[in-house]
């Protein structure tokens, strides 16, 4: 029996031990924390957003465009939602966004371990791996009490995002160590850092928008939603979306600016007329109290241009912030860069050392919100543990059907 160690507990790492014990493995899972499955109590504020039912090449962002939707189309969404609603996990569809239909992340945390278990896969908490040893045939993994021998490893450490205790980059330090080339980690899906001093006067507000991304003058992305605004920029899921290729063009040198529109619905002509009429209408008012009623009161005191319509329209179709940078990677949902995805197989194994795998944030590739970046930790995971237990027998594995 093939013996298989995975380093990591989260959501990744879970489903790798669960899929290799399915495949007949011997698995043992080492996860520092006290408890597995800690990052996915935080996903989707709790409710856990399992996965998406828009999925296609796109969603999926990585140095190399290709390579991650050849891991999803092996674990599709489809096969997602069959394996949870196998654990008993009843999903919910909220605009496509899918859910278990408790909304408790909790619940999906447990069905895991429970099924891990019952797949007989050995599970060490508090495991701080420090080492992981290339033998003549097979490793040996070693932690800070106990060493541990096996044919294959996973790896599936996730990063240091988010601000759930525990968090590491430790796996980044394994794989460097193992001759694997490391794309710099950055914060993805979190709020952007911008040039100014008057952000206090809009903090705690809330607007639907649009946000044009700039980067070095060309416009290379556009994103509708609620923006939040904060006492150093701008937040809010229309941010999150967008903020993975603005910080990374701003860690780069590059010139990164955000346009918000914040009325879209209309054009600007269309917005200096609605304001001419308002004046028009109650000519006793400024200019900033004719917007009182259309606009957030912070908003006013920002927006407003006291002696202008005209500049007023101008800025609430086409605020200008330039971007300093991102959140730092503790207020970072997930994280950009990782492993360098060239020098993964298909089945995401090692093309340096056989039998060492990698999965899930570890590897060079993140999602927008939504639930893509859990579908890319099923799928990443499901297909390394398969693939490990089944490491030298390709043509099983390329027929194996899941019950």
């Amino acid at each position: 029996m093939k013996k298989i160690v995975v380093i990591g507990g989260g959501a990744s790492g879970l489903m790798a031990s669960i899929w290799a014990a399915r495949a007949g493995a011997s698995v043992t899972l080492l996860e520092h924390n006290e408890r597995t499955g800690k990052k996915i109590l935080a996903t989707g504020n709790g409710k856990c957003n399992l996965t998406n039912l828009v999925q296609d090449s796109s969603c999926y962002r990585c140095s190399e465009p290709d390579f991650p939707w050849k891991i999803v189309s092996q674990f599709p969404f489809s096969d997602t939602i069959r394996f949870f609603s196998q654990l008993g996990i009843y999903t919910k569809n909220k605009n496509g966004w899918m859910y278990p239909y408790s909304e408790q992340a909790a619940g999906v945390a447990q069905v895991l371990e429970m099924e891990a278990r019952y797949r007989k896969v050995k599970i060490k908490t508090k495991e701080n791996v420090i080492d992981i040893q290339v033998l003549t045939k097979g490793y040996q993994v070693i932690t800070q009490t106990w060493h541990y021998d096996c044919d294959c490893v996973i790896l599936c450490c996730g990063s240091s995002a988010s601000q759930v205790e525990g968090s590491s980059d430790s796996g980044y330090h394994l794989a460097a160590k193992l001759g694997h080339r490391i794309i710099p980690p950055m914060p993805a899906l979190t709020a952007l850092r911008a040039k100014g001093n008057y952000f206090g006067k809009w903090a705690g507000t809330r607007m639907d928008g649009v946000i044009s991304l700039e980067i070095e003058n060309h416009v290379f992305k556009k994103e509708r939603g609620e923006i939040l605004f904060t006492d150093y920029g701008i937040s809010g899921i229309a941010v999150f979306q967008l903020s993975r290729y603005a910080v990374r063009a701003a860690k780069e040198g590059c010139q990164v600016i955000c346009h918000l529109d914040l009325m879209p619905d209309l054009t600007e002509q269309e917005l200096l007329a609605m304001l001419q009429k308002r004046m028009e209408d109650c000519p006793y008012k400024s200019i900033a109290e004719s917007l009182v009623g259309l606009l957030p009161a912070k908003m006013i005191s920002v927006l407003a241009d006291r002696s202008s319509l005209e500049k007023t329209a101008s800025h609430i179709k086409n605020w200008v912030l330039t971007i300093k940078d991102g959140c730092s990677m503790d207020h970072a949902q997930v994280c950009s860069g990782g492993v360098d995805v060239t020098q993964l197989t298909e089945h995401l194994e090692s093309r340096l050392h056989p039998g060492l795998y990698f999965a899930g944030e570890l590897v060079d590739v993140d999602g927008p919100c939504g639930g893509y970046n859990l579908q890319w930790a099923w799928s990443s995971g499901a297909v390394a543990g398969k693939s490990a237990a089944f490491e030298n027998e390709r043509s099983i594995y390329d027929s194996y059907i899941t019950d």
